[in-house]
């Protein structure tokens, strides 16, 4: 199809399912305009690679220069637009995508209270899970997997720092890619860690993913060109079981296929090729890590931004509290006041608890294992299925496998895996840092062995209530 005939198509669709999953929050009306005009480029020759005239959606923390960049909030909402792209939107620009407008989020990528709910924010609303409405679409990504998942468009841009991507995509049944930190520059982007943020693609396959990735990282290498079939014979994937199975039936079930499927197509497999570093080590440390980089690099951001908008995280505070029938209605900012009272990026405490995740997720975790068994992956399941939404109550996420790639800033591919009682699960390959084509190796190979043996996961029905 032409560019236009995406666009028209993803603008179409968009028409029907946001008013269901509200993913969303700014369409880009100039969509079109540029859709023509990248297609009289490719009538002249003049293709600007693999993904000219594809339709993309951009989480709303990344800066666009003609559209508002708000983090889900008002305190934003009502700002001059960023000066300039994002380097990473300037990136795909360039690779001729064309921007179809700013995906919803968890408000300030869900670092802003500990009760939150995922996929809410007081600039976009609530989005909701295409495969059941009353479903969470996982956070902090929740407009770019929802809308993915939704048909709106197989490509989309999230952020990660712990499992902001990876929920998403297992959530809303897509693809999720968290790259290596550093690997797609943050230039741009509302930033929560210095150490563990990491933008990159949900898509609607692993090649797709791989392929936007390209784009994103701008290194010269071709993740696509990885997305090819007879690549697992002779992987090495490890089976970390201890903390990162057994706390969902329904994901097990399905991850345990993959396993099976992963050997069938020639994989070797490695069972209880446990974490031992990861053995109880909890939350504290990692989040006094977040919080103290929250407190020290969003004022660098905010300082970007023209008008009348808030200038450190204590003024964004302050701005929630004076406006806290819009910002505070359903829960409040508990991590945000932490922050400020807790240490900073100076400070002794948060020295030892960066030394002590680093120690956990990277050294003495994953590439202690991936050595110690000569591995090219682990393989774990992704979340328990979407949990009810609740606007009410904490929500209750049941287990995860993100917190040791998150605390090492290593590559995370989630892929879909199967149906838990009408609703997606997934699993999630584990790597080293800079093993991205390795990890997309495996990934397509799961994808298609997958395929073949119980067919791509089915359209979401949007169902009222699962």
């Amino acid at each position: 199809m032409s560019s236009v005939e995406q666009v028209e198509r993803a603008l179409a669709r968009m028409d029907v399912v946001e008013p269901l999953v509200a993913s969303v929050c700014t369409p880009n009306e100039a969509a079109l305009d540029e859709a023509r005009r990248l297609d009289g480029e490719a009538a002249a020759g003049r293709s600007r690679g693999p993904l000219h005239g594809r339709p993309v959606l951009v989480k709303d923390n990344i800066d666009t220069h003609d559209l508002p960049t708000t983090a889900g909030s008002l305190a934003l909402a009502e700002a001059p637009y960023p000066e300039r792209d994002a380097e990473l939107v300037r990136r795909m620009r360039e690779a001729g995508l064309v921007l179809l407008g700013k995906a919803n989020l968890s408000e300030w990528a869900n670092i802003r209270d500990e009760a939150s709910t995922s996929g809410w924010s007081a600039y976009g609303g609530l989005t909701r899970n295409p495969y059941a409405l009353n479903r969470s679409a996982g956070g902090s990504s929740s407009g770019s997997g929802a809308a993915v998942a939704a048909g709106i468009t197989s490509l989309a841009v999230g952020t990660e720092t712990d499992g902001s991507i990876s929920c998403p995509a297992a959530f809303n049944g897509c693809v999720g890619l968290k790259p290596t930190v550093g690997l797609v520059p943050t230039e741009g982007v509302v930033p929560v860690s210095f150490s563990q943020d990491s933008p990159g693609p949900l898509a609607a396959t692993v090649r797709d993913a791989a392929a936007l990735l390209t784009v994103l990282a701008g290194d010269g290498v071709d993740y696509a060109a990885h997305a090819v079939d007879g690549r697992l014979a002779g992987k090495r994937i490890g089976v970390p079981r201890r903390e990162f199975w057994g706390y969902s039936p329904h994901a097990d079930a399905a991850a345990e296929q993959a396993v099976s499927l992963l050997a069938a197509h020639g994989a070797t497999i490695v069972d209880h090729t446990d974490l031992e570093s990861m053995d109880g080590f909890g939350w504290e440390d990692e989040l006094t890590v977040l919080l103290a980089e929250l407190r020290h690099a969003l004022p660098n951001y905010l300082a970007t931004r023209t008008g009348d908008v808030p200038r450190t995280l204590a003024e964004v505070v302050e701005f929630n509290r004076a406006h806290a029938d819009t910002e505070l209605a359903y829960f409040g900012q508990s991590l945000f006041e932490t922050a400020l009272a807790g240490p900073g990026v100076g400070d002794a405490e948060y020295a030892e608890a960066r030394a002590r995740c680093v120690r956990a997720g990277r050294v003495d975790g994953i590439d202690a294992v991936l050595q110690a068994h000569d591995l090219d992956a682990l393989v774990t399941p992704s979340y328990t299925p979407a949990m009810p939404i609740d606007l009410v109550n904490a929500e209750a996420p049941g287990g995860s496998c993100t917190q040791p790639t998150a605390m090492a800033g290593y590559p995370l591919l989630t892929v879909p895996s199967g149906m838990a009682a009408g609703l997606p699960v997934a699993v999630s390959f584990w790597g080293t840092a800079g093993s991205e084509a390795t990890l997309v190796e495996i990934a397509h190979g799961y994808e298609t062995a997958r395929d073949a043996d119980t067919g791509p996961l089915p359209e979401p029905t949007f169902e009222t209530f699962v």
